[in-house]
C-alpha cells in the first residue's frame, strides 16, 4: 500500500503543545504493557484510557482503567473521548481457537475500536499489523492483517500510522514455541538481514512500543484536509524509538 501525500507539518506541529489524552487498546499484551508504561511517564499525556477485560495493576492517576466487553465496544462512549488512538491487540489462531475467533479479535475488535474513534474525538490512529500483511495473501494471518489495514486507511484517519514488525522479542505471560525459538536465533539471523532484508529482522517489543509512544506524543492532535498514511517497518521503527524526529521530518 502505497505512502499518501503528507499534511502539512505546521498544521500537525502546532498540535503539539496540547496535553494529550490517548486510548490504548491491548494494554496487557506484549507491545501494549510497554506502551501503557511509556505513556503514562509522558509528560505530555495527561490521561491513558485502557479498555481491558481484567483490571490493570497499574495504579496511575494519569490511567483510566475500563472493563469491557469488547463485542460490545459501542456501549462504552467513553472510551473514544481522546485525541489518539494506539491499538495493540492480537492474538493467535491457537490462543483463539479458530481461524474465526482469530479473525474477530484481530481484525473486528480493532476495527471497532477505529471506527468509533472516527465517529467521535480522535484525529490520529497508530496500529500494530505485522510483516507480510496483504489482503490478497495466500496465507490467513497476513490476509486479515492485510484486510484491517485496507479498512482503516478507507477511513481516512488524519494521520494513521501502521506498524509492520516482524518476529516479536519479549517475555509473554502465555508460551508461543515458534517465538521461543525465534529469540534464540535472533541474535544469530539479524546481523545478515541487510537492505532489503532488514524488514524481517526480530525486534523487541519494547521497541516497537516507544516508536509508538514517541510518533504519537510528538504528532500530538493534528487536523488536516489531506490524510496522511505512514507504513513502518523494522528500521524505520527502531529510529522512530531513538530518533523520533528524523522520522518525521521525513513524513
Amino acid at each position: 500500500m502505497k505512502k499518501e501525500a503528507a499534511p502539512h507539518l505546521e498544521i500537525i506541529s502546532s498540535q503539539t503543545d496540547k496535553a494529550l489524552t490517548v486510548m490504548l487498546a491491548g494494554a496487557t499484551g506484549l507491545i501494549g504493557s510497554h506502551c501503557l508504561d511509556y505513556l503514562l511517564a509522558h509528560p505530555k499525556v495527561k490521561k491513558v484510557i485502557a479498555p481491558t477485560r481484567r483490571t490493570l495493576s497499574n495504579t496511575s492517576k494519569k490511567l483510566r482503567n475500563v472493563l469491557v466487553d469488547f463485542d460490545r465496544l459501542d456501549e462504552y462512549e467513553e472510551l473514544y473521548h481522546c485525541d489518539a488512538i494506539i491499538c495493540c491487540i492480537g492474538t493467535t489462531i491457537r490462543q483463539a481457537g479458530s481461524k474465526a475467533a482469530f479473525k474477530q479479535v484481530d481484525l473486528q475488535y480493532c476495527l471497532d475500536i477505529a471506527e468509533l474513534g472516527r465517529t467521535h474525538e480522535a484525529k490520529s490512529f497508530y496500529m500494530v499489523s505485522a510483516m507480510g500483511a496483504d489482503p490478497n495473501s495466500l496465507f490467513f494471518y497476513s490476509r486479515v492483517k492485510g484486510e484491517l489495514e485496507r479498512h482503516l486507511i478507507q477511513l481516512e484517519y488524519d494521520y494513521l500510522s501502521i506498524y509492520r514488525p516482524s518476529l516479536l522479542l519479549g517475555e509473554r505471560e502465555e508460551h508461543r514455541f515458534a517465538e521461543s525459538v525465534g529469540n534464540k536465533l535472533a541474535g544469530v539471523v539479524n546481523p545478515f538481514l541487510t537492505g532489503g532484508m532488514a524488514a524481517y529482522k526480530a525486534i523487541d517489543a519494547a521497541t516497537v512500543a516507544k516508536a509508538m509512544a514517541n510518533e504519537c506524543t510528538a504528532i500530538g492532535s493534528p487536523s488536516s484536509p489531506h490524510p496522511q498514511v505512514n507504513i513502518y517497518t523494522h528500521n524505520k521503527i527502531v529510529t522512530l524509538a531513538q530518533n523520533p524526529d528524523r522520522i518525521l521530518k521525513e513524513n
